[in-house]
């Protein structure tokens, strides 16, 4: 009969009815209470996958309301939305343990924060680039499959915070990790099992904060350091095989207070485009191959600039500027284990002789001072001391405990 549905149009036009209620519903008001079911209410599939919390964290995750009760769940209103979302998750310390993190955090639509330092969560990195929102990840400390560093990261391209550290990844960094993060502050991929040569384009990023110590990496630093000359604040290349001459051009990061090269394979002199570095407070270059003069510029930083250490012990210099004697004396220089005459704790004569013959000295020696035409002295370095306190000071040190 005209004007009449039959039974099958009937049933399908209720069926749409109630989807497009329940999507109007659900963008409103209860996106939370879905999610809430997803993680906990009703055996909710995330904490069925908990095989161990010490600490009881999942007892809270009951009911719907995911902002009030759920511990480690935090919601905030995203941008252009009116009600409150979940964006941020932190389970830092919880030690909590799951064969996988995929279907949890990459199901979370409005998540910009994932924080679980400390954990035991396994399996591989969830594929988090339909989250238009996020930008920290922390999955440090945990025990993510042993495989190649996970891509799908690079297109989190807001991030503004990238930890892997203290996990198995392994083989090489993708060049892409230097370039796809426009306003990263810090990348943490210290102790791990990364290898190779690091990429050509390390200098391409704005980073400020990074760690790449611990690891095995190999070759050269990259040249192209130089252009993070105004952003890079902390390095570590610490622990690795690096190898090639000493880089002139760590020596033109400008604003940067730690430089950590210590434990490597690098050799040559220490170039004397590092009387530039006026910012570094600690400078470390111990067991390397280093040697020469460490130069009388250099150790004037401790006067000129903000130098508070200066390590350069394990390696095989042969002399000392002026001024760095009195640094030895001051407790800001340690050359331990050279081959310096009249220095303290050397190694023995038949250990420099037998390195001398057998290095071929093919490093440059560079001479070239780039910042003395820029008016750098000490009324230059007392008003940088003004700025000189910062909120995250040696936070890639802090980065080598998990």
């Amino acid at each position: 009969m005209a004007g009449l549905l039959s039974g099958s149009r009937l049933a399908r036009f209720c069926f749409l009815a109630s989807c497009i209620a329940l999507a109007a519903h659900t963008s409103a008001a209860s996106r939370r209470d879905l999610i809430g079911i997803s993680i906990g209410n009703g055996g909710g599939r995330f904490k069925k996958t908990i095989t161990s919390d010490p600490q009881c964290i999942t007892n809270t995750w009951t009911g719907t309301d995911v902002c009030g009760s759920y511990k480690g769940f935090f919601c905030e209103k995203p941008p252009n939305v009116n009600e409150r979302a979940l964006t941020s998750v932190d389970f830092n310390g919880y030690m909590l343990q799951s064969a996988s993190l995929v279907s949890f955090v990459d199901a979370l639509p409005d998540l910009a924060l994932f924080h679980a330092n400390s954990n035991n969560f396994g399996g591989v990195v969830p594929n988090l680039r339909a989250l238009q929102y996020f930008y920290e990840l922390d999955l440090s400390n945990n025990k993510l499959a042993p495989c190649p560093f996970p891509t799908d990261v690079l297109g989190l391209t807001n991030s503004t915070f990238i930890d892997i550290r203290f996990n198995s990844f392994l083989g090489g960094l993708p060049a892409g990790l230097f370039c796809s993060f426009p306003i990263v502050e810090a990348i943490f991929v210290n102790n791990n099992k990364f290898a190779g040569k690091l990429p050509d384009n390390l200098g391409d990023s704005p980073v400020n904060y990074l760690s790449l110590a611990n690891n095995q990496f190999t070759g050269p630093i990259p040249s192209s350091i130089a252009r993070a000359a105004n952003t890079l604040l902390e390095v570590l290349f610490l622990n690795n095989k690096l190898s090639g001459c000493l880089p002139y051009e760590l020596g033109l990061l400008a604003k940067a207070t730690v430089i950590d090269a210590g434990t490597n394979l690098l050799t040559g002199t220490i170039p004397a485009s590092y009387a530039c570095l006026r910012k570094v407070e600690q400078l470390n270059l111990a067991d390397n191959l280093l040697y020469g003069v460490v130069p009388d510029a250099l150790c004037r930083l401790a006067y000129d600039g903000h130098l508070t250490n200066l390590t350069l012990s394990g390696n095989y210099f042969t002399g000392l500027g002026a001024c760095c004697w009195d640094l030895i004396k001051q407790g800001k220089l340690n050359v331990d284990r050279n081959c310096i005459p009249y220095a303290p704790k050397q190694r023995s004569h038949d250990e420099c002789a037998g390195f001398f013959h057998r290095t071929k000295m093919t490093c440059p020696v560079s001479t070239y001072v780039p910042c003395y035409h820029k008016g750098y002295g000490v009324d230059a370095a007392a008003e940088e001391a003004k700025a000189a306190a910062e909120e995250y000071k040696y936070r890639t040190y802090s980065a080598l405990k998990p």
